[in-house]
């Protein structure tokens, strides 16, 4: 059972936020890096997958310059067998489709038998990233995953998270690219003799030549901050509050 997982280090914010000069970006002082919570929970699948096969490896792959090998690290630590980086500027990772295509190069030559990629990152949250890589790769993909079986005919069997607490399964053969949502499998811990062993392992780096790679989806002109919300206690008899209602819900409408 061969697994590739695509992986990002993602920067929270707290309340407090600033924004670079030219209003592109968030200033990386207020911002605090680690592993996406959603990439963790593919880990922790890719490996449930892989040990309940008996045999096989898992590839954790990102996409970044030097810093982002902290959560290659951390994938290492949790149990992956290799890890890759495809060294590029952060910068001209900003849009889903770049990301896309990067991190497809990286696993087209590993010939795995599924990827995995987090259902959605913590700062970006556009849940994107799978799509565009099994698009890349021409491959199907399902999303919101919540339970993954490997059948004895090598198909796969998938369940998806949907509204309304349904639950869509579907049997896949061959290849596919899964994106994963948080509850699927409990992360591993961490051991600090692990992460120190897994510091010590080789890192793949390999070029990412973005001139090839064509135009980016998109590109962040600015960003603000939203207006701060504004309560407003309205009283009276039930008329006037639904006129109030609609006096405000119009006003917002403009």
């Amino acid at each position: 059972m061969h697994i590739a997982v695509c992986i990002k280090r993602v920067g929270t914010t707290d309340d407090d936020i600033e924004f670079t000069d030219d209003g592109r970006s968030v200033d990386p002082d207020y911002l605090d890096y680690g592993l996406n919570e959603w990439d963790a929970a593919a880990i922790a699948e890719a490996l449930r997958l892989r040990d309940q096969a008996g045999a096989g490896r898992v590839v954790v792959v990102t996409a970044g310059d030097d810093d982002a090998e902290e959560v290659l690290v951390q994938g290492l630590a949790m149990g992956a067998d290799h890890a890759i980086r495809v060294d590029a500027d952060p910068e001209r990772l900003a849009d889903p489709l770049t990301v896309g295509r990067v991190l497809a190069a990286a696993v087209r030559p590993l010939g795995v038998d599924l990827v995995l990629c987090g259902a959605q990152s913590a700062d970006a949250a556009q849940g994107t990233t799978a799509g565009a890589v099994a698009g890349v790769l021409d491959l199907p993909c399902a999303t919101v995953v919540t339970g993954i079986d490997r059948e004895p005919a090598g198909t796969t069997l998938v369940r998806r998270e949907l509204e309304g607490g349904v639950v869509d399964v579907i049997r896949i053969s061959g290849p596919a690219v899964l994106s994963i949502q948080t509850g699927i499998a409990e992360p591993r811990y961490v051991t600090l003799r692990a992460l120190q062993q897994a510091q010590q392992q080789d890192i793949e780096v390999v070029d990412a030549d973005l001139a090839d790679l064509g135009e980016p989806g998109y590109r962040i002109r600015h960003m603000v901050l939203p207006p701060a919300a504004r309560a407003e206690i309205v009283n009276g008899g039930a008329a006037a509050i639904a006129a109030k209602i609609t006096e405000l819900v119009r006003g917002a409408a403009k």
